[in-house]
């Protein structure tokens, strides 16, 4: 048990885990911290209903593994054990079996013949056994998911060439093709309906006895045990809420919940964005769809936050000037938004992480995600100040920058400015890329398809990429020179072309949306800037770096390039949208992959931060009334995940 704060908290596989602290609570009010801590609650029951959506196997090889982690008798000091220890580790990290970035399977470091003899030593009770089932039949049913690997190879495949649905373990989609799916879909919307749902949203697509249908996550429905329990928090938390704005916030998602009616969940995400003033904010639900290959399901997330005010003045301006923005972006004024409307940002401090956003975390958020309401009503974006304080800790001095940037001239720019230029690209991104632009009133909003997460964050990050060299954000005393932004440009140019490769293993392709985003963008730059040498890969030493010539003309090349992708987003061109991640997105020069991989071994570092949530320790007097809730650090990454297991893992093993 760790009794004082420390952001580094252990390492494993390819992971780092971080605390992350929360200054600032003990200065919320009683009545702050309850609501808080109502929402923790709300959030942290939820857990297992991503490991269900990322796999039909995650629980019951979760629960096996953990069973074994409590037995007494086994020894774990052997070779063997070790390697099942760290194999548990990133099945809790990826909240499954797949890789949380790359989708690719865990390759398990021991035999099957190893983890049947311990599964033998678990008290069977203990073990997660349909029922009138042995332990024999239990092993000959689960171990072929976890040691054989042509079976769920890939939690989410982006392959073109291949049924994206047959091809992929997320649990989705059951028994039903890529096509069927799409034609399920496009059947159900109305395109005269100018306030669409998100269809599919909040359900998962089966085929029974021949025919297609939805099985709604709701209480009474799919994943009720714990959307019940998060109902039953909620309900605590409406009783303390700040006002009456954020009353009907969490009034109107305990109705989507109890109904699954995407309608109300698109009234909730109205009033969410309505609401302004309330210190302490949350999500909950079913929110961001990169999990599905066809990006119409949600994978279930939370976060409990409240507004850090010091850090909000950044973000304040940045929203107060949206329409500033919009107005003078390169893209064509057939795609600009007229009047932007309802565009709030905020710095956060996170309280606590669940879903989709733990152990590995957004830094920022812009939401809802559906069109016509950001186009309508507007969307609130985050920035989590905390978690970028804790990154930063984390990487200060430890030798990455000097090993892969080109020279002392961009090591002395990247160390004066890169914090505050990273921050504010997060900002822009957020707060104006995501909310700007606007699709043509005859485009489906589904029409990218498989492509259409790539193309959304690449115009998110262009908008932000294009922005950062503008003399505006000078006059804005956002940046304090007009070199500033040199740092951004030269540390995403590294990253797109480069070093984020050290995230993949030898021999695959990029699959995961925000790398192929930079991809595209790196490359789509670096090549069309060759004729006048803007941006090149230069030998020094006999290794690879990134040299920027030009300045000037990237940011010129990064407008021309917001402006196709803004054209393709509005008018849903699915062809070139297609042509593009295809072509600059997905592929990797094998040479310098293996180069840029053996130069990150040597520095030993982990490529993946993810973090250890605080625990809230609620102080009740004899009346049952609450006296105070203390946040602690003590907890670390192990004992905070089987924690979460036996309090907070209220799902069945098998969820039909």
């Amino acid at each position: 048990m760790k009794h004082d704060f420390q952001y580094i908290d252990e390492s494993f596989a390819d992971v780092q885990l971080l605390h992350y602290k929360v200054e600032g609570f003990d200065e919320l009010t009683l009545q702050q911290k309850e609501l808080i801590y109502y929402l923790s609650e709300a959030a942290l029951y939820g857990r297992d209903i991503l490991f269900d959506q990322n796999g039909k196997y995650n629980l019951r090889i979760r629960k096996m593994l953990e069973a074994i982690h409590m037995a007494n008798g086994i020894d774990k000091e052997t070779e063997n054990y070790k390697a099942l220890e760290v194999y548990l580790k990133r099945i809790w990290f990826s909240n499954g079996i797949h890789h949380h970035y790359s989708y690719e399977k865990f390759t398990p470091g021991f035999s099957a013949d190893y983890l049947r003899s311990l599964i033998k030593m678990v008290d069977p009770i203990n073990l997660p056994l349909e029922v009138g089932q042995d332990v024999d039949s239990f092993c000959d049913e689960i171990f072929p998911v976890i040691f054989d690997s042509t079976i769920d190879a890939k939690r989410v495949n982006q392959s073109e060439s291949e049924d994206l649905l047959l091809t992929s373990a997320s649990n989705y989609y059951d028994g039903v093709s890529q096509s069927e799916a799409e034609a399920f879909y496009q059947v159900q919307k109305d395109y005269s309906d100018k306030t669409p749902v998100m269809y599919g949203l909040n359900s998962r697509l089966v085929k029974e006895n021949g025919i297609l249908k939805e099985k709604v996550w709701k209480s009474g429905g799919l994943y009720s045990d714990a959307i019940d329990k998060i109902l039953y928090w909620l309900k605590k938390a409406k009783t303390v809420a700040e006002n009456e704005k954020q009353i009907a916030v969490i009034q109107k998602l305990i109705e989507f919940y109890e109904t699954g009616n995407l309608k109300l969940f698109d009234e909730y995400s109205i009033l969410w964005v309505d609401d302004v003033e309330s210190h302490v904010d949350f999500n909950n639900g079913f929110i961001e769809t990169y999990g599905d290959p066809l990006g119409y399901k949600a994978s279930w997330e939370s976060i409990v936050n409240f507004k850090d005010l010091v850090a909000t003045y950044r973000t304040k301006i940045i929203s107060e000037n949206a329409q500033w923005f919009e107005d003078h972006s390169p893209v064509n004024s057939r795609f600009k938004k007229k009047e932007v409307k309802g565009v709030s940002a905020k710095v956060i401090t996170a309280a606590i992480l669940s879903g989709d956003l733990y152990p590995a975390s957004a830094i920022g958020i812009n939401l809802p995600n559906s069109d016509w309401i950001r186009s309508v009503h507007g969307s609130k974006s985050v920035t989590i100040g905390n978690l970028t304080e804790a990154l930063k800790k984390a990487a200060h001095g430890n030798g990455f920058m000097k090993e892969f940037v080109y020279s002392q001239k961009e090591l002395e720019l990247i160390d004066k400015y890169n914090d505050l230029t990273n921050d504010l690209h997060t900002d822009l991104h957020e707060c104006l890329g995501h909310g700007s632009g606007m699709i043509l009133p005859s485009t489906d909003p589904d029409a990218l398809k498989s492509y259409g997460a790539t193309i959304e964050e690449a115009r998110a990050d262009l908008f932000g990429l294009y922005y950062m060299a503008d003399s505006k954000l000078v006059d804005l005393n956002l940046l304090p020179d007009s070199e500033a932004y040199k740092a951004q440009y030269y540390t995403y140019m590294m990253n797109g072309l480069m070093t984020q490769l050290v995230r993949i293993d030898l021999g695959k392709e990029l699959e995961e949306a925000h790398m192929r985003n930079r991809a595209l963008i790196a490359y789509w730059v670096y090549e069309h800037g060759k004729e006048n040498n803007v941006v090149e890969f230069v030998k020094k030493d006999s290794k690879t770096y990134v040299r920027i010539n030009d300045y000037a003309a990237l940011r010129s090349l990064f407008g021309d390039l917001l402006a196709e992708i803004q054209r393709i987003k509005s008018e849903g061109d699915y062809e070139t949208a297609k042509r593009l991640v295809e072509k600059y997105a997905v592929k990797i020069n094998p040479a310098l992959h293996k180069e840029v991989k053996e130069r990150y071994e040597k520095l030993n570092l982990t490529p993946y931060k993810g973090f250890v949530n605080p625990q809230y320790i609620a102080e009740w007097d004899s009346d049952g009334k609450l006296k105070d809730v203390k946040i602690t650090y003590r907890e670390g990454f192990t004992e905070q995940m089987l924690r979460y297991g036996k309090e907070y893992s209220i799902l069945p093993p098998i969820n039909k």
